[in-house]
Protein backbone atom coordinates (compact mmCIF):
# COMPACT_ATOMS: atom_id res chain seq x y z
CA UNK A 1 0.00 0.00 0.00
CA UNK A 2 1.43 3.27 -1.36
CA UNK A 3 1.34 6.16 1.44
CA UNK A 4 0.54 10.17 -0.04
CA UNK A 5 2.18 12.69 1.34
CA UNK A 6 0.88 16.50 0.95
CA UNK A 7 3.94 18.71 -0.35
CA UNK A 8 4.89 21.01 1.35
CA UNK A 9 6.52 24.71 0.54
CA UNK A 10 10.33 23.83 -0.33
CA UNK A 11 12.54 25.75 1.42
CA UNK A 12 15.98 26.98 0.35
CA UNK A 13 19.41 28.39 1.69
CA UNK A 14 22.57 29.72 -0.03
CA UNK A 15 26.00 29.46 1.21
CA UNK A 16 29.14 30.20 0.04
CA UNK A 17 32.03 27.75 0.79
CA UNK A 18 35.18 29.00 0.46
CA UNK A 19 38.93 27.88 1.21
CA UNK A 20 40.63 30.72 2.62
CA UNK A 21 44.53 30.05 2.74
CA UNK A 22 47.66 32.00 2.99
CA UNK A 23 50.77 30.35 1.37
CA UNK A 24 54.69 31.36 2.40
CA UNK A 25 56.31 32.05 -0.53
CA UNK A 26 59.37 30.60 0.09
CA UNK A 27 63.14 30.51 -1.63
CA UNK A 28 61.55 29.39 -5.28
CA UNK A 29 58.37 31.41 -5.91
CA UNK A 30 59.24 34.43 -3.73
CA UNK A 31 62.24 35.45 -5.85
CA UNK A 32 60.12 34.92 -9.22
CA UNK A 33 57.50 36.58 -8.20
CA UNK A 34 59.76 39.20 -7.35
CA UNK A 35 61.47 39.14 -10.67
CA UNK A 36 58.44 40.06 -12.15
CA UNK A 37 58.15 43.18 -9.88
CA UNK A 38 61.12 43.71 -10.83
CA UNK A 39 60.81 43.34 -14.73
CA UNK A 40 62.62 40.29 -14.97
CA UNK A 41 61.62 36.47 -15.92
CA UNK A 42 63.50 34.18 -13.52
CA UNK A 43 63.46 29.89 -13.60
CA UNK A 44 65.38 27.12 -11.81
CA UNK A 45 67.96 24.67 -13.09
CA UNK A 46 66.50 21.37 -12.68
CA UNK A 47 69.61 18.63 -13.77
CA UNK A 48 70.34 19.67 -17.30
CA UNK A 49 67.06 21.89 -17.79
CA UNK A 50 65.65 25.49 -16.47
CA UNK A 51 62.55 25.14 -15.79
CA UNK A 52 59.88 27.92 -15.82
CA UNK A 53 57.69 29.31 -14.42
CA UNK A 54 59.81 27.88 -11.37
CA UNK A 55 58.73 24.91 -9.58
CA UNK A 56 60.00 24.07 -5.81
CA UNK A 57 59.72 20.73 -6.89
CA UNK A 58 61.60 18.40 -9.65
CA UNK A 59 58.47 17.29 -11.85
CA UNK A 60 59.87 14.03 -12.40
CA UNK A 61 61.36 12.63 -9.09
CA UNK A 62 59.43 14.64 -6.48
CA UNK A 63 63.14 15.79 -5.33
CA UNK A 64 63.43 19.64 -3.59
CA UNK A 65 65.09 22.34 -5.94
CA UNK A 66 66.92 24.46 -4.61
CA UNK A 67 68.10 28.49 -5.76
CA UNK A 68 70.10 30.31 -7.25
CA UNK A 69 67.32 30.50 -10.10
CA UNK A 70 68.43 32.07 -13.60
CA UNK A 71 67.09 34.69 -15.64
CA UNK A 72 65.53 33.90 -19.09
CA UNK A 73 64.06 35.91 -21.98
CA UNK A 74 62.58 38.25 -21.79
CA UNK A 75 61.48 37.20 -25.58
CA UNK A 76 60.32 33.92 -26.89
CA UNK A 77 58.60 31.23 -29.34
CA UNK A 78 55.04 30.35 -29.32
CA UNK A 79 54.59 26.77 -29.26
CA UNK A 80 51.19 26.14 -29.38
CA UNK A 81 47.95 28.29 -28.64
CA UNK A 82 44.21 28.11 -28.49
CA UNK A 83 42.09 31.59 -29.95
CA UNK A 84 39.91 33.54 -27.39
CA UNK A 85 37.42 35.09 -29.82
CA UNK A 86 34.70 36.37 -27.29
CA UNK A 87 36.83 37.00 -23.84
CA UNK A 88 34.40 36.86 -20.62
CA UNK A 89 34.69 39.80 -17.48
CA UNK A 90 37.31 37.40 -16.12
CA UNK A 91 39.55 36.73 -18.77
CA UNK A 92 43.46 38.95 -18.87
CA UNK A 93 42.37 40.48 -22.22
CA UNK A 94 39.21 42.40 -22.69
CA UNK A 95 39.69 41.86 -26.48
CA UNK A 96 40.23 38.86 -28.69
CA UNK A 97 43.40 37.41 -28.09
CA UNK A 98 45.41 33.40 -28.10
CA UNK A 99 46.31 31.95 -24.77
CA UNK A 100 49.89 30.20 -25.80
CA UNK A 101 52.58 27.99 -24.51
CA UNK A 102 55.41 30.75 -24.61
CA UNK A 103 58.82 29.16 -24.18
CA UNK A 104 61.41 31.56 -23.31
CA UNK A 105 64.91 32.26 -24.20
CA UNK A 106 67.29 29.77 -22.83
CA UNK A 107 64.11 27.80 -20.72
CA UNK A 108 63.63 24.40 -21.40
CA UNK A 109 59.83 24.26 -20.64
CA UNK A 110 57.05 26.44 -21.91
CA UNK A 111 54.54 28.97 -19.82
CA UNK A 112 50.98 29.82 -20.28
CA UNK A 113 50.76 32.82 -20.74
CA UNK A 114 48.12 35.18 -23.29
CA UNK A 115 49.43 36.81 -26.28
CA UNK A 116 47.56 39.68 -27.83
CA UNK A 117 48.44 39.54 -31.69
CA UNK A 118 45.94 41.65 -32.77
CA UNK A 119 44.55 38.71 -34.56
CA UNK A 120 43.86 35.32 -35.31
CA UNK A 121 45.37 36.18 -38.62
CA UNK A 122 48.83 36.79 -36.69
CA UNK A 123 49.08 33.98 -34.42
CA UNK A 124 51.07 31.43 -35.70
CA UNK A 125 52.68 28.47 -33.76
CA UNK A 126 56.40 29.33 -34.04
CA UNK A 127 56.34 33.42 -33.81
CA UNK A 128 58.49 35.24 -31.54
CA UNK A 129 57.02 37.35 -29.24
CA UNK A 130 58.18 39.70 -26.09
CA UNK A 131 56.25 40.39 -22.28
CA UNK A 132 54.53 43.56 -22.62
CA UNK A 133 55.09 44.68 -18.96
CA UNK A 134 52.28 46.59 -16.94
CA UNK A 135 53.18 50.07 -15.94
CA UNK A 136 52.48 49.18 -11.89
CA UNK A 137 53.66 46.01 -11.11
CA UNK A 138 52.89 44.28 -7.85
CA UNK A 139 55.37 41.14 -8.20
CA UNK A 140 52.25 38.77 -9.73
CA UNK A 141 51.59 36.81 -12.74
CA UNK A 142 49.70 39.51 -14.49
CA UNK A 143 52.98 41.74 -14.01
CA UNK A 144 53.17 40.93 -17.40
CA UNK A 145 49.85 41.85 -19.43
CA UNK A 146 50.49 39.68 -22.46
CA UNK A 147 52.90 38.75 -24.94
CA UNK A 148 52.80 40.66 -28.21
CA UNK A 149 54.83 39.72 -31.68
CA UNK A 150 58.76 40.47 -31.41
CA UNK A 151 58.93 43.55 -33.25
CA UNK A 152 55.28 44.87 -33.75
CA UNK A 153 53.14 46.20 -31.59
CA UNK A 154 49.53 44.54 -30.31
Amino acid sequence: MCSTRAVTELQATTHTIEFPYTRTLGPVIGPFLTGLRDGRILGIRCRDRVLVPPQEYDPETGDALEPPLVEVGPAGTVETWAWVSEPTRKHPLDRPFAFALVKLDGADTAMVHAVDAGSIDAMRTGMRVTPRWRAERKGRIDDIECFVPEGGAA
